[in-house]
């Protein structure tokens, strides 16, 4: 009997196996960390410490819509191979647990350090329904937790909330780093339709610096998890501010939009007050840096757009992150721009590489190995000899087209996902969404990143970038590239990469 049952459990797994595909778990990335069930978005407190990377998130545990809002936890030691952790923060008496930040209280600033463990720091906002009920706009404010095991158990302050809120409706998402040169901790706050900064000398007694925003900047929606942080171009220091806004971006529903300047401790001030995108596509929002990464900038956002987040046919999750991606600074004409690219951790996957070059185009060539690439997993890079038009197609044997391309009339990349697969769960998923191509340069430099049910497309060395989310009928397994007018692949690289999930 005890073989019989054995046998029926192993083909019933097999057979599972075998349907997989004919599965919403079809749509699991494979080197994305999304939770293996229920509703997650916004990523917060990232922090590195003592060797390893923490990714608290907003998370749902009961179903995958979003719902009363706890903070979720995984950790990695690469931001590829991340461990699912046991629940931080729970909801309480104060509320919902919002999105937020996490510092390492290195100076023990906030007294919380006990036997000279060096406490971890969690800033996040208490959503009160109670409140919000009854219409008071006083049902957001910011509270703190600690930790003195490496973030494995927390402890909220018993003063909660350390910042009560004025009277403004959205007043959430504090991002909080320490500015040396004052030797104080800057909270950068959403409020509304502005940034408010704070200050502190210990994370608990907090005072308004300055305002920034009102006059600048995309205000489509409301103006939600800001990030702060300084890079150095050319020398000198420059700041750079990230606001996320819900809805108005340039693809339509969510987006990341940011500003170039200055930030003396009190007052950030603006290069210009021109719309800069982070991310042109659909699908990167709430992204921010983590904290403690020393001389490198690393950002990681939500890869999904609150327009149809609810409604993705995933199961039984919802909801994944980007890569993480290294930032930096670069000039194009007169305006200074922030770039992305990929972490050089994702080189930890790489599996075969491809290597071509001057390789002319007009029709189709191949770029994926020969009969495809059965996982859908790669990297893709070139230069091409000009800045003219081509068209990337991904495809499956399904008949599913992701088209990406660069349209020169337009001087437009784009990413077309009409015809990539299930598109009717939302009427507006199914577009092309466009971006501008920002550098310069004579000719184009692309890299593309797939895992199975997303792209992520880095141009010009990360000034122009794109993050796409889709949903094929089957694995995505060819890449083929074509140019009407015909165009040289100058060091062509396509790398297979490997799963880092479980």
């Amino acid at each position: 009997m005890r073989k019989t049952i054995t046998s029926i459990l192993v083909a019933a797994l097999l057979a599972s196996s075998a349907n997989a595909q004919d599965t919403p778990e079809k749509y699991r990335p494979q080197f994305h960390f999304s939770p293996k069930a229920h509703w997650m978005n916004d990523p917060n407190g990232m922090v590195f410490h003592n060797g390893t990377y923490h990714l608290f998130y907003q998370y749902y545990p009961e179903a995958k819509v979003w719902g009363p809002m706890h903070w979720g936890h995984a950790t990695s030691k690469d931001m590829l191979y991340w461990k699912e952790q046991p629940i931080a923060l729970y909801p309480d008496s104060l509320g919902y647990i919002f999105s937020g930040s996490a510092v390492v209280d290195v100076n023990n600033t906030s007294g919380f350090g006990k036997d000279g463990k060096v406490p971890l720091v969690a800033i996040f906002t208490h959503h009160n329904p109670v409140l919000e009920k009854q219409k008071t706009g006083r049902h957001e404010y910011q509270s703190i937790a600690y930790s003195l095991d490496e973030g494995k158990t927390w402890t909220k302050y018993s003063g909660n909330p350390v910042l009560p809120n004025p009277g403004i409706s959205d007043f959430r998402d504090p991002k909080v780093r320490w500015y040396e040169p004052q030797k104080k901790w800057i909270m950068t706050l959403a409020t509304k339709d502005r940034i408010t900064f704070y200050s502190s000398p210990d994370l608990k007694k907090w005072s308004k610096e300055s305002e920034f925003g009102a006059d600048a900047g995309a205000h489509g929606g409301v103006w939600e998890c800001p990030d702060l942080f300084p890079l150095t171009h050319e020398g000198r220091q420059v700041w750079v501010l990230i606001v996320n806004i819900n809805p108005g971006g340039p693809n339509k529903g969510s987006a990341g939009q940011y500003f170039v300047g200055d930030f003396d401790g009190r007052t950030f001030t603006p290069y210009s007050k021109e719309i800069k995108w982070l991310d042109w596509g659909a699908d990167n929002y709430a992204a921010v840096t983590f904290s403690n990464t020393g001389n490198r900038t690393l950002l990681m956002g939500w890869m999904s757009n609150w327009q149809y987040a609810n409604q993705v046919p995933t199961d039984p999750w919802r909801s994944a992150n980007t890569i993480s991606r290294e930032l930096g600074l670069k000039a194009a004409g007169k305006e200074l721009y922030l770039t992305s690219i990929p972490a050089k951790e994702l080189e930890a996957i790489e599996g075969e590489v491809v290597s071509k070059s001057e390789i002319a185009v007009k029709a189709p060539v191949q770029l994926s190995p020969k009969g495809g690439n059965a996982s859908g997993l790669f990297r893709m890079d070139f230069k091409t000899a000009t800045a003219d038009d081509f068209e990337l197609v991904l495809s499956n044997k399904s008949g599913n087209e992701l088209l990406i391309g660069y349209d020169k009339a337009s001087n437009q990349y784009y990413i077309d996902r009409s015809r990539s697969g299930k598109t009717d769960f939302e009427a507006g998923f199914g577009q092309k969404h466009t971006a501008p191509r920002l550098s310069k340069d004579s000719g184009i430099a692309l890299t593309l990143v797939a895992d199975v049910a997303s792209v992520e497309l880095f141009a010009d060395g990360g000034l122009t970038v794109m993050t796409d989310i889709f949903f094929p009928d089957t694995p995505m397994s060819d890449l083929t590239i074509k140019s009407s007018k015909g165009i040289r692949l100058r060091d062509l690289r396509y790398t297979a990469l490997k799963p880092s999930m479980e």
